[in-house]
């Protein structure tokens, strides 16, 4: 079987039972479980929610974004070894580690395969929860084009690239986009200010201005948990971005969780800790492709100027990467979840054919 077979490109075809069209995103596909399947599967297995939750299944993929744009290789390499699997059981980790110490929930009930969530549907907080320790990326290029002011937060001066900030900086941006808020564009990933939100918490749809305060202290208690962890590992957390959402208790409460993925390579900034001290920066996350493309095509600005998109998509549809970037970028993502998890990511011979199995012979959602 050639290494193409091991990867899970396509997710949204699998024979799962289902009355909803299958959400697609870039990295995972969304099934939502009919009534009577949800129902079902609360009861039998046990999950600590509501009688009629909807529940869904999710199938992570092998696929890898960046710049907004899927990437291909050589040789049909549809995606990256091992991505999906590294990204979960990263997910996986730290969703058990935040249960351990008392922080809140996450959409998941159930892991029936390394590729796969059984998620509880929840209503999603429309931002990009995102913290910093460190300046780089969008902060760095605000700062050396002279802004002063990031997300409403004013950064002192003489700072310089990729240093530690003097304190944990939460800087929000839209998930998606938001229209009819004064003074937030109406574009996806627009950056804004805690101001924004208490002005117009219900558009964010937040359920009280308390859980603006409630989602802060979530986003900071987990990024000290990962923070703290990784430092055991010698790696350094730098950056992430969480998402928050609400679900409904067993007792029909409204409940603020984490939802999406944490403290991955997709989601993160990892630095390498050894080689910070020594003056250089090595990526242990995506940040490393995202590089390694700048540095791949002649004209970066395609991949940076938003105003260029036709020529991005068309940059990412009529090239193919050399098969060994793609080896690289899979090294880099199981090498550091093999690091946290303390665990081998085993890849599948037939991920596709694993999964309908057990979904079929455990869950009995596939007829």
């Amino acid at each position: 079987m050639s290494l193409a077979d091991q990867i899970l490109a396509v997710n949204n075809d699998l024979p799962i039972r289902t009355d909803a069209p299958v959400h697609s995103g870039k990295v995972r596909s969304v099934y939502w479980l009919t009534d009577a399947d949800s129902k079902r599967l609360i009861q039998e297995k046990g999950y600590d929610v509501a009688d009629d939750t909807p529940l869904a299944i999710m199938v992570i993929s092998d696929r890898i974004s960046a710049f907004e744009c899927i990437w291909q290789g050589e040789g049909g390499m549809q995606g990256v070894p091992g991505k999906g699997a590294s990204l979960n059981a990263i997910s996986n980790h730290w969703f058990k580690l935040f249960k351990d110490q008392g922080l809140a929930d996450s959409h998941i009930l159930d892991i029936p395969h390394p590729f796969v969530w059984i998620v509880q549907k929840a209503k999603p907080v429309m931002i990009e929860a995102i913290c910093r320790q460190y300046i780089t990326g969008s902060m760095w290029r605000s700062y050396v084009k002279g802004e002063r002011e990031f997300c409403g937060i004013e950064l002192a001066e003489g700072l310089s690239k990729d240093s530690k900030l003097p304190e944990l900086l939460q800087t929000p941006s839209t998930k998606g986009i938001l229209e009819g808020i004064p003074g937030v564009p109406a574009i996806d990933d627009v950056n804004i200010t805690r101001r924004n939100i208490e002005d117009n918490f219900e558009a964010f749809n937040f359920k009280s201005p308390d859980d603006i305060t409630l989602y802060e202290k979530l986003l900071t208690e987990g990024f000290d948990v990962i923070s703290d962890a990784l430092a055991k590992l010698d790696q350094i957390f730098v950056d992430t971005k969480f998402e928050f959402g609400y679900v409904k208790d067993k007792a029909g409460n409204d409940k603020l969780i984490y939802m999406d993925e944490v403290g991955t390579p997709d989601s993160s900034r990892i630095w390498d800790g050894e080689q910070y001290r020594a003056g250089k920066v090595v990526e242990n996350s995506k940040e490393g492709f995202r590089q390694l493309l700048l540095a791949h095509f002649p004209d970066a600005d395609i991949l940076l100027n938003k105003n260029r998109m036709d020529e991005r998509l068309a940059l990412a549809r009529d090239n193919e990467l050399p098969a060994s970037v793609l080896m690289d970028v899979s090294k880099t993502y199981t090498a550091i979840a093999e690091k946290i998890t303390g665990q081998k990511i085993v890849l599948s011979a037939n991920p596709k054919t694993e999964i309908i199995d057990i979904l079929r012979e455990q869950y009995q959602l596939i007829d």
